[in-house]
């Protein structure tokens, strides 16, 4: 029983990261389809989701099509218990449910100004005070929900829940266009850019080499701020490996790390593995035989 996930852009569809981290982060199996944002490529993928008409859409597997991140997130809440969306306290529940609501319909300011670009990181933004009034109203959620239930880890709720799904978006933000944040605020971002999905999500984004120009900003550069990744270059075989880590196919693409080379089946696994070796557990698996 697989599902099947409609998405955007990996780099810039904000959207579509929040969709996938409802399936990643909860251990439930899904089968990612991919269109390029406003092409006809993606107007061709939302065909195989009609009636929805945005990224993320699901098709359960019975052939369901369920649009949005909210209905998306209690259909799979509903369909899978013991996964744990939702947290198990009904006060921390609930509040998790009003928290993702408000994220899903709100913050308009910061939406609009910092669309979500994995690509790059800024100096200086200069948000105007609209963008930092949204900043402040999610530094407020966010300290009420750790306040009263975050002991037990580093998320929102202690443990990982839908909640740190929906504003995993907004971490990215703070993180591209180098937003000013409290302390506290910005452990919970760091806690975002260091968890392995989404730097395994950021390097498929990179490998899938997608520009989109209107997300460009005239700001100076910064190299990005989550953990630096472990140095590797593109080679020429042969390779350490017969066969890639992932598909288990004959290689035909190679990095060389450390002085060895290593292969991958296509120039995309190779290439998410170049963006971020350390986040792939298949790769590093292999290099440490």
């Amino acid at each position: 029983m697989t599902y099947h996930l409609a998405i955007g852009d990996r780099s810039h569809s904000s959207w579509s990261l929040r969709g996938w981290l409802l399936f990643e982060k909860f251990g439930i199996p899904v089968k990612c389809h991919l269109g390029v944002l406003y092409s006809d490529d993606f107007d061709r993928l939302m065909a195989e989701f009609a009636p929805a008409r945005l990224a993320p859409a699901m098709r359960t597997p019975e052939g369901e099509v369920i649009g949005e991140t909210l209905a998306i997130a209690e259909t799979l809440a509903e369909r899978h218990p013991e996964a744990g969306l939702w947290p198990e306290d009904p006060a921390a529940r609930a509040m998790a449910r009003y928290m993702c609501a408000e994220m899903h319909a709100g913050f308009t300011s910061l939406r609009g100004d910092c669309p979500m670009n994995l690509k790059l990181s800024y100096v200086d933004s200069k948000p105007r005070k609209e963008v930092m009034d949204d900043l402040a109203r999610i530094e407020a959620i966010w300290a009420r929900a750790r306040d009263r239930f975050g002991a037990g880890g580093p998320w929102l709720f202690g443990r990982y829940t839908a909640a740190d799904a929906f504003f995993a978006p907004v971490a990215t933000r703070v993180a591209s266009y180098n937003l000013p944040v409290s302390a506290p605020a910005m452990d919970y971002v760091k806690a975002h850019l260091s968890d392995p999905s989404f730097r395994r999500w950021r390097a498929m984004g990179a490998a899938e080499k997608t520009h989109q120009p209107s997300y460009d900003m005239p700001y100076a550069t910064r190299p990005w701020p989550g953990p630096e990744p472990l140095a590797a270059t593109v080679a020429q075989g042969p390779s350490e490996n017969a066969a890639c880590p992932y598909s288990g196919k004959p290689v035909t693409d190679f990095l060389e790390m450390d002085g060895k080379v290593w292969g991958f089946c296509n120039p995309f696994c190779r290439d998410k593995t170049l963006v971020d070796p350390e986040a792939w557990p298949a790769f590093m698996a292999m290099r440490a035989r």
